[in-house]
């Protein structure tokens, strides 16, 4: 069941996803290829945790999904994130992309905005 929010309704589900912005702007992969990141880590976090009363609720609204996309900078702050996140219990799939074992984003499984909005804050929307 999703948390309440000030007003004793369910907080807004979301799912966040952290790429790296890197990968387009220094090491220039094709974008469709770091979409394609974007979406494996995603579905892995949605397949993982996929029994959590959250997931099952954001998966009921399968039409009103939201996701939220960031931008990390590179390799060490995604991987930075992904220890912050683990410390603070937060649920989440770190994409290590093979052959080249190299990781690329992040997706947390949905959660209320309001119960991981804090750990998000110093990234900011992909571009």
């Amino acid at each position: 069941m999703a948390a309440s929010g000030a007003a004793g309704t369910p907080g807004r589900l979301v799912q966040y996803v952290v790429v790296r912005s890197d990968l387009v702007h220094k090491l220039s992969w094709p974008l469709g290829a770091v979409i394609t990141q974007a979406c494996h880590a995603a579905t892995a976090a949605v397949h993982l945790h996929y029994a959590d009363g959250d997931t099952q609720s954001y998966l009921a609204g399968l039409d009103s999904m939201h996701k939220v996309v960031l931008g990390a900078p590179d390799e060490v702050a995604l991987t930075g994130l992904s220890a912050s996140l683990t410390q603070a219990g937060v649920a989440h799939k770190l994409w290590i992309e093979q052959p080249e074992n190299i990781a690329t984003c992040l997706a947390l499984k949905p959660y209320p905005k309001e119960t991981v909005q804090a750990h998000m804050r110093k990234f900011k929307l992909f571009k």
